[in-house]
């Protein structure tokens, strides 16, 4: 039987927590795609394919932010069975810098046959941008 809309997101959020790039990946569908509407100037639009995600996420995994973990996180299924939206809390750590990290995402997953078809994650880009500038600087004068 395949996963609920629902359950497809808490696996997300499960692999996203863990930074498990290869699990994050294996839940999205080979035509899906994430996508960030508010972001900040360096951060891409939106990756295609698990190919491209993998890529991203590859490389973000090599030390911007270590997560910790998700508060006041709320799921909520909507009328469309396919869609969820999730909204949640991340606390972290800048790795660069030690700097404590806390955004506040909201995220709407299309979920079909137990795989996302697209996610649009919706974070606060000044702190996105807080966090680039933060690490930037010691790379920079170092």
């Amino acid at each position: 039987m395949t996963a609920t809309s629902r359950e497809v997101a808490e696996q997300v959020l499960r692999a996203g927590l863990a930074m498990d790039t290869d699990t994050f990946v294996g839940l999205i569908a080979p035509d899906g795609y994430v996508e960030w509407p508010y972001r900040p100037a360096g951060v891409p639009d939106r990756l295609e394919g698990r190919e491209q995600i993998r890529e991203f996420l590859t490389a973000q995994a090599k030390g911007l932010v270590k997560f910790d973990e998700y508060r006041n996180t709320v799921i909520h299924e909507t009328t469309d069975p396919e869609v969820v939206i999730v909204e949640y809390d991340v606390h972290g750590t800048v790795v660069p810098t030690g700097a404590p990290f806390h955004q506040t995402i909201i995220a709407v997953l299309r979920i079909r046959d137990g795989l996302v078809v697209s996610y649009r994650d919706y974070l606060n880009p000044l702190v996105l941008a807080e966090t680039l500038a933060s690490a930037a600087g010691p790379a920079l004068s170092g």
